[in-house]
């Protein structure tokens, strides 16, 4: 069932919308100050192209206190943008009874999307 779903994700969205994110990784990794953010883009990125089976979970990183300011840098130039597009996708979605495992996915996606520093992404094929 979950290929199933990640084939329709792709179909209706989901591959214009991973290759938007990993082509704005390419662009930040290019500049040696947003490697950081490149890997968060890289990881929402991973997220869009197999959401159905992806699993989103906190990290036990022991760098803790860094994630707070690097996640309010990212919420001001342009996380915060990125959760109201997949909170509104998933609402619109959320309408049809077809689109609400599509829209979990994008609710799923609004929540990495906002603060993705000190969360990892498991991908189950």
């Amino acid at each position: 069932m979950r290929i199933i779903g990640n084939l329709l994700w792709w179909l209706f969205g989901g591959l214009e919308a991973t290759i938007g994110y990993f082509t704005g990784s390419l662009a930040l990794a290019i500049t040696i100050i947003g490697i950081p953010v490149a890997l968060q883009t890289f990881k929402i990125g991973l997220l869009c192209l197999w959401p159905f089976g992806a699993e989103v979970k906190d990290t036990d990183c022991p760098v803790g206190c860094i994630r707070i300011p690097l996640n309010l840098i990212w919420i001001i130039f342009g996380g915060l943008w990125a959760c109201l597009v997949h909170l509104l996708f998933g609402a619109l979605l959320f309408i049809t009874i077809i689109g609400i495992p599509f829209a979990k996915q994008h609710f799923k996606m609004a929540g990495l999307s906002l603060a993705p520093f000190g969360k990892e992404v498991t991908l189950r094929f």
